[in-house]
């Protein structure tokens, strides 16, 4: 009896529960339950004429009572039970089998016992699964093969007379017309909750939402506006319904948004657009317009049903005022840079041809003196000469850098590519620089592979590339060291690696490698001399060349630089290069066994 107490409580529940999580299942479920509880209940009521009419001797109303309590107790704990398509299909038996017997009782064919029968299908319909719903239609099959053979018999099964056979008929279609319709009800009832539910729920987002959401017609009149819209327009939201978007749009903006607007109502397709927007303010003193940046989407409402081409529109609108003027102040700092390092570029240029001149006088006079052209000259005298010479070539060189620099950021640099054989620069590179290495005591050392193709590059670039490179691989490297110049074929490119045994670079400088002016250890206390502008000059020449510059470094254990240059130039065509034919593959163990510890090292 707890579960009848209950029955008024569930119609409440599943209005509740409706509107969240799996509502047609939740709901289908209550009103099993409670078909089950209705069946039940009106068994009970009509059990009392049934004893009656059974103490009378007439059995036929107490079977049908029975058969419709045993149904809905059987369907209640089945439910409870959790067996909910198992519950349901008890119902449906339960009217179908009732129907049965009145048929049998009644011999027209049209009797009562058929359209009872006729329900279970329909109620299968509204609260069972696909299975369940095609075995009811089937189940009609015997029902009416049994009401075809009473009507030809002309007798009924079971004589009644006629005030019980119509007590029964009432009864029996009426209970099965209440399930039928009480389940119609739930299921209506529930879909009308849902969609308000649905319905508050968007009307509530719509609200809330922190963009400006439109609803436009398809010649761009707004005929409803959400609540942020009277922060972006400026004005209670009353007052923009019903007029045309267009008109508070830039006059500049309004081609594009009519276009926009034309592909999402008739096209049905959705837009993505920047536009100026104007925001009144009523405080302001002066007449000129204030205007926003607003991004714009618009989203066809497609309703198939219509058929029509001519659509409403959704316009959702964002204010991104602060990003385009971030935009336009990060534009106005990069033309501002650009113009710093141009004028740095120009004042490099300037101040390195006008030192350059002087500069050239007193190394060549220097040198002169030094030699004695203009006279004998004291040994203190001809080391000061010396020293003259000396601190004069060092300023040409870095006079020189800095030419070198402005002209590759300027774009001046002039490649002259030809022909050239890669091996053939390393001895004048390393005379270049043998002075340097002998005062460290450091060992060169070349391996230049054989049969190397010849390299389209400018011979006079590749040699300051490599001088440079070399440069620094001395210049940081421990006294009586080794460094190492490689020169091999890398598929259509040339590799040049330079490796020395110094002090190594942090990952942390890998990552500044190539920047103008940069050196790993800087300040007033810095042990290495040097401008910062070798390996910034390198990497731009070889940029120039269409190359790539690798580093590989680690603290202590040296850092291996790599350049590769195209072999067909700064232009390279791959129809011009041969591929490489491979004719064997070396195995894994004849590898190199330092490739892993570079791979290790790389940064």
């Amino acid at each position: 009896m707890r579960s009848f107490i209950h029955f008024g409580a569930s119609k409440r529940s599943v209005s509740a529960s409706s509107g969240t999580g799996n509502w047609p299942e939740l709901l289908r479920r209550a009103t099993i339950a409670n078909n089950a509880k209705l069946l039940a209940a009106a068994a009970l009521l009509g059990m009392v004429p049934a004893v009656y009419a059974l103490v009378l001797g007439i059995s036929v109303p107490f079977l049908l009572a029975s058969l419709v309590l045993a149904g809905g107790l059987i369907s209640l704990a089945l439910h409870q039970r959790g067996q909910h398509e198992i519950a349901a299909a008890a119902q449906v038996a339960t009217l179908m089998a009732t129907g049965m017997v009145l048929t049998l009782a009644d011999p027209r064919l049209g009797d009562a016992g058929m359209a009872m029968a006729v329900m279970g299908p329909v109620l299968a319909g509204l609260i069972a699964r696909s299975p369940l719903r095609r075995l009811s239609w089937l189940g009609l099959v015997p029902v009416t093969a049994l009401g075809i053979a009473a009507a030809s018999l002309g007798l009924p099964a079971v004589p009644l007379t006629g005030a019980v056979l119509t007590y029964c008929s009432v009864a029996g279609f009426a209970v099965a017309f209440a399930v039928v319709a009480f389940s119609a009800h739930r299921i209506n009832m529930a879909f009308e909750v849902n969609d308000k539910a649905q319905v508050s729920a968007y009307r509530h987002l719509i609200e809330h939402v922190q963009d400006t959401v439109l609803r436009l017609s398809t010649d761009g009149n707004i005929l409803v506006a959400s609540r942020s819209s009277e922060t972006l327009f400026g004005c209670p939201r009353y007052q923009v319904a019903g007029s045309r978007l267009a008109e508070r749009l830039h006059i500049m903006d309004r081609p594009a948004f009519l276009t926009a607007l034309a592909d999402a109502a008739q096209d049905g397709r959705n837009r993505l657009i920047e536009l100026r927007l104007r925001q009144d303010d009523p405080h302001a003193r002066s007449n000129i317009p204030c205007f926003l940046w607003v991004e714009m989407q618009l989203s066809p409402i497609i309703d198939d049903s219509t058929g029509d081409n001519h659509r409403d529109v959704i316009a959702l609108l964002r204010d991104i005022t602060a990003r385009k003027d971030a935009e336009a102040a990060m534009a106005e700092a990069r033309r501002v840079a650009e113009d710093a390092s141009q004028a740095k570029s120009r004042f490099l240029a300037t101040i390195g041809h006008e030192l350059r001149t002087p500069l050239n006088a007193v190394v060549g006079f220097s040198e002169m003196m030094s030699s004695g052209i203009g006279g004998d000259l004291s040994p203190t005298h001809k080391e000061y000469a010396g020293l003259i010479q000396q601190s004069g070539k060092h300023l040409l060189e870095v006079v020189s850098m800095l030419l070198d620099m402005s002209r590759i950021e300027a774009g001046k640099f002039d490649i002259q590519a030809d022909s050239m054989d890669a091996g053939a620069i390393i001895p004048a590179c390393f005379a270049m620089v043998e002075t340097l290495a002998q005062e460290r005591n450091v060992r060169l050392v070349s391996e230049i592979e054989a049969g190397l193709p010849l390299i389209s590059a400018d011979e006079r670039v590749c040699r300051q590339i490599v001088i440079n490179l070399l440069s620094n691989a001395v210049k940081f490297s421990h006294e009586g060291g080794l460094v190492t110049v490689a020169v091999k074929r890398q598929g259509q490119s040339i590799n040049f690696s330079v490796k020395d045994r110094g002090i190594g670079m942090a990952p942390a400088d890998m990552a500044r490698i190539g920047e103008p002016f940069f050196q790993a250890q800087d300040g007033l206390s810095r042990k290495y001399e040097g401008t910062g502008l070798g390996l910034s000059i390198v990497k731009g020449l070889v940029e120039l060349h269409g190359g790539t510059l690798r580093a590989m470094s680690e603290i202590g254990a040296g850092t291996t630089i790599t350049v590769l240059l195209p072999i067909n130039g700064p232009a390279t065509k791959p129809g011009e290069t041969a591929d490489i034919l491979q004719l064997h593959r070396e195995p894994v163990a004849a590898a190199p066994t330092s490739w892993p510890n570079e791979k290790r090292k790389a940064q």
